[in-house]
């Protein structure tokens, strides 16, 4: 656990070793590009000028990525000896845990110790859970006529274009490199310009662990000039995004209009949390509501943003997450006491606010919450905000708002509430809490979600796959199942 306090975790921030430059074919690389600053939300404040990647440095990217892929050593090493380098790489970010840690925090705002305890946790594990499971997969060989031998193995399919948003910079990251890696594909990564930072320090662990020059590249720049070039990119084989579902479209585009790439897409949501009576506890339940829409700020694409309510409990549970939001103290990132640090920064303050002003108008009624706090910081800070007697049709209940707003809802029977859960273009998650066993099976049936928490939510581990239905996306990240992402079947009859 991080034991430091506010003021060694502030004197440490400063002696930070920051990043500036691309990182490219094994080195760092300064482009033609420009650079662009990244605003730190805890206070408003640059902490450093990042290299702003245009075509030419994408170029140069996914140049090193092709080489490192055609007549690299990185495809055709024995899996065994690419998982243990995907375990160094697990290694070296233990070691620089407090340092990545410090960094995620200051570039998108989340706590320190969530930083630590969460993000760092969940990045490491996923390269050592890949980094075991690498020469763990296998091929087929079909029952065919007794004078044939048929063959399906798995080759990987290339150049992978992977770009990650801020909110969890280095799990995201981590969910798309660690299994394309595993596979043999060789990656260009393009992280939000508002997280970069700890994407290129990653870009550095890699090369230090022992990963070939161009097998992993990180470039930095916005989604319109950097990102659309990636996804243009004909040399770009296979690209995979975590964002909103304005941008998935975006990439769909850009394979149509280049070389027709296979895209994989983790894109919003709005997932409901359905408490029924019955359910085993209702103050855990409660308590579990208030955590999941306020953990991270909020800026979780599974947020629990809508709380739909049995109305017979309804008032009981939304008192519980009232008083819950009340007492959470909104504050200094890198304050270890703090539970909700700022949001990534004033734009995306300024678009959680007219969520908030919406409510207001369309008639929901405003329990807690609801504006900014320590503006003197110059930090992006919002308190813990939550609305009942919320309608379905009110744009709090239809958009993602990727804040710690929550929207309640009641219900009179079992029936309305998969409506009222089913009822939008998302499909990521859903919580359902409930003490009988038929009901989790029907209702977790019912739910068009990629995931369906019963009795909790936000639990699970790299065994199991993650995405979404509708226009939550498609393809899936953790687990084994992310391997088909990054792989291409190839069939082989021998005629004996």
């Amino acid at each position: 656990m991080l034991s430091a306090t506010h003021e060694e975790l502030l004197r440490r921030s400063k002696e930070l070793d920051l990043p500036t430059q691309h990182h490219i074919d094994g080195r760092s690389e300064a482009g033609d590009g420009g650079s662009f600053a990244v605003i730190s939300p805890r206070d408003g404040q640059t902490l450093v000028r990042v290299a702003d990647a245009g075509e030419a440095e994408v170029d140069l990217a996914v140049a090193a990525a092709r080489r490192a892929f055609d007549r690299g050593p990185w495809p055709r090493l024995a899996p065994a000896e690419r998982g243990r380098v995907l375990l160094r790489i697990a290694d070296l970010l233990e070691e620089r845990r407090e340092e990545l840690a410090l960094t995620v925090s200051l570039e998108m705002g989340k706590p320190v110790t969530d930083a630590y305890a969460v993000e760092l946790r969940a990045a490491i594990n996923t390269f050592r859970w890949y980094g075991q499971l690498a020469d763990k997969l296998t091929d087929e060989a079909p029952h065919t006529a007794p004078d044939a031998l048929a063959l399906v193995t798995r080759e990987p399919t290339g150049v992978v274009g992977a770009v990650v948003p801020w909110n969890f910079p280095l799990t995201l990251a981590g969910w798309k490199v660690a299994p394309a890696l595993a596979a043999g594909c060789t990656v260009v990564l393009k992280p939000s310009e508002s997280s970069p930072l700890s994407a290129l320090l990653l870009g550095r662990v890699a090369t230090e662990a022992g990963l070939p020059p161009g097998v992993l590249n990180v470039v930095t720049g916005d989604g319109p000039v950097a990102g659309r070039a990636l996804g243009l990119h004909p040399d770009v084989d296979v690209l995979a995004f975590t964002g909103s579902t304005a941008v998935g479209r975006h990439f769909l585009r850009y394979a149509a209009d280049s070389n027709l790439k296979r895209v994989w897409l983790e894109l919003g949501g709005k997932s409901p949390n359905i408490v029924l009576p019955d359910a085993p506890d209702l103050e855990k339940a409660a308590a579990t509501a208030a955590w999941g829409i306020f953990f991270n700020q909020g800026e979780m694409c599974t947020a629990p943003s809508r709380l739909l309510v049995h109305s017979s409990i309804a008032e009981q549970v939304t008192e519980a997450v009232v008083a819950r939001a009340r007492e959470l103290r909104v504050g200094d990132p890198l304050d270890p006491a703090t539970e909700m640090g700022a949001l990534v920064g004033d734009g995306h303050l300024g678009r959680v606010l007219e969520h908030v002003a919406s409510g207001l108008d369309e008639g929901a009624r405003l329990r807690v919450g609801g504006g900014r706090t320590l503006a003197e910081t110059g930090g992006s800070y919002l308190r813990p905000t939550v609305f009942d007697r919320v309608d379905p049709g009110m744009r709090l209940a239809r958009e993602e708002i990727f804040g710690p707003v929550l929207s309640v809802l009641a219900f009179d029977d079992l029936d309305e509430a998969v409506r009222l859960a089913n009822a939008t273009e998302y499909g990521l998650a859903a919580g359902l809490w409930t003490s009988d066993l038929s009901t989790a099976h029907k209702v977790s049936r019912a739910l068009k979600a990629g995931t369906v928490w019963v009795n909790c939510y936000e639990e699970g581990d790299l065994t199991v796959p993650f995405g979404g239905m509708k226009q939550s996306g498609n393809g899936r990240d953790k687990s084994a199942h992310a391997i088909e992402k990054y792989t291409e079947l190839k069939t082989t009859w021998i005629q004996l």
